[in-house]
């Protein structure tokens, strides 16, 4: 493995990883309300096109990164689906972490 795939695996994991903690705190509370419906179906959709671009090119690093994130921003379009119509309490009755 080349420096180069590394250091690709690397800036994957990293902006990859970075949507977890949105999708758990989304998970847990139930709450969705200030998550706009559009950022993650625009992203989800240019994920998929720099998947295609990675599948094309046979890029490891941009193919795995892409699944991820893809995974991960389609859990919160699906749970702002889910829970959206319970977000209309006010949003101090939100639990303290």
């Amino acid at each position: 493995m080349t420096i180069t795939t590394l250091l690709g695996l690397l800036a994957g994991t990293l902006t990859s990883v970075a949507a977890i903690p949105q999708v758990v705190r989304a998970f847990r509370t139930k709450r969705v309300r200030d998550i706009s419906i559009w950022q993650p179906l625009i992203l989800v959709t240019g994920l998929f096109l720099w998947l295609g671009y990675g599948l094309l090119l046979r890029d490891l690093p941009l193919i795995v990164a892409n699944i991820v994130s893809i995974i991960c921003n389609s859990a919160v379009i699906v749970m702002k689906m889910s829970y959206g119509g319970d977000d209309n309490r006010p949003a101090d009755d939100y639990p303290c972490e």
